[in-house]
């Protein structure tokens, strides 16, 4: 049920994200203008993620939060078919902020608690690969769209699929009651009085790694599709049709092994695949710098998607799981929630600085350079990421 339900999220999600910086882009918006809105969207969304995280931990039904994040981005995809101008840009940003910052963490920590007959990280691992399967599909769509010439058609696409998603919901009861508040009185392996201190300092190394490792997915998402479109140093412009297949291609081979890598990696410690994480996302981001200095640099970014593709297969299911593992059954639902901030902080920060690089540089090359020092400077953390409850 899970799996269906982000399957079917995903799909909405995947052209919406990764086609709104090229149809806004069509009207002559600015990178800095893209950036902006995808950074508002964050910022807002910051607010929504502490407030779902709290409630969640008081026993609220799963089902509520899934169906309000699907109400607000049906407004969200009317509000950006019809925008031609900044305003109704930012308020479509706004309304997929806050749906987006209720939507995670709610099912982020729905895995684990319907997880009967096998591991939470088997568990993160196939709710991941469900993520992948949707996007994939729906920036494919996206990209048909792009073809076409009618990129708008993906907020259509997102309208359906959030109408199919209420439709399961409604019809299935598998996340009613399915709470916190009915599992069975669990003895943690502290006390009540040091747990509420304990797992914060447990949770900082995971979030600090996970700043890094979303700020390049974030990347992917804002400033990738951006400089495809408008070329690099030496490096040519393609055109938008072929961006959309471009960043198609991309998420397909994170489809093809996302769910091989989180399997392999559901036996490992969380620490093991942070560290394979973290060691492609700066061979990836060292191949994404080095390809706007050459003509043909096209082809260095289309390597650079391998290591990316498996640093993001190893990061998702296995950061998850590292939050479980560091956090008391009752303040799961705040941790996700903080977990979950990481996206938004990365959302709101990544897309205004690779604006700033994109206008004032005409390329990344510094960008993505950037994050591959981060990426390297992140990896004494790991030592820190520990399995405690």
């Amino acid at each position: 049920m899970v799996s269906r339900l982000r399957f079917l999220a995903s799909i909405g999600a995947g052209g919406v994200i990764y086609m709104t910086p090229m149809v806004f882009n069509q009207i002559s918006f600015s990178a800095t203008q893209v950036g902006n809105g995808l950074a508002a969207a964050a910022l807002i969304g910051t607010l929504a993620r502490v407030c779902v995280g709290y409630f969640l931990d008081k026993g609220i039904e799963y089902k509520w939060p899934i169906i309000i994040t699907a109400i607000v981005s049906i407004f969200a995809d009317l509000s950006l078919f019809r925008a031609n101008n900044y305003n109704g840009y930012i308020q479509g940003q706004l309304l997929f902020g806050i749906a987006a910052g209720i939507y995670w963490p709610t099912v982020e920590l729905a895995v684990p608690l319907n997880c009967r007959n096998f591991s939470s990280s088997k568990g993160y691992a196939l709710a991941r690969s469900s993520d992948a399967l949707g996007i994939s599909i729906g920036t494919l769509i996206g990209a048909l769209s792009a073809s076409i010439n009618s990129l708008r058609l993906i907020y259509i696409v997102d309208i359906l699929c959030m109408l199919f998603l209420i439709k399961l919901l409604r019809s299935s009861n598998l996340l009613n009651g399915f709470t916190i508040k009915y599992i069975p009185q669990k003895r943690d392996h502290i006390g009540t009085q040091e747990q509420d201190i304990e797992w914060l300092f447990l949770l900082t190394p995971i979030i600090l790694i996970s700043l890094v490792a979303t700020t390049i997915f974030s990347l992917l998402q804002s400033a990738l599709p951006l400089e495809l479109v408008r070329g690099g140093l030496a490096r040519p412009a393609i055109q938008e049709s072929w961006s959309g297949i471009f960043v198609s291609i991309q998420l397909g081979l994170l489809l093809i092994i996302q769910w091989p890598i989180g399997n392999w990696l559901s036996n490992k410690k969380p620490s093991f695949g942070l560290t394979i994480s973290l060691i492609a996302f700066g061979m990836g981001s060292l191949l994404m710098s080095l390809s706007s200095i050459w003509k043909e640099g096209i082809i260095t970014i289309l390597f650079a998607q391998i290591p990316l593709s498996i640093a993001i297969a190893s990061f998702l299911p296995t950061a998850t799981e590292a939050v479980i593992e560091a956090t008391p059954i009752r303040k799961q639902g705040l941790a996700l929630s903080f977990y979950s901030q990481c996206f938004a902080i990365s959302s709101f920060c990544a897309p205004l600085i690779a604006g700033h690089f994109l206008d004032k540089n005409g390329h990344g090359i510094n960008l993505w350079l950037l994050m591959t020092i981060l990426s390297l400077l992140a990896l004494p953390l790991l030592r820190f990421v520990k399995k405690r409850y």
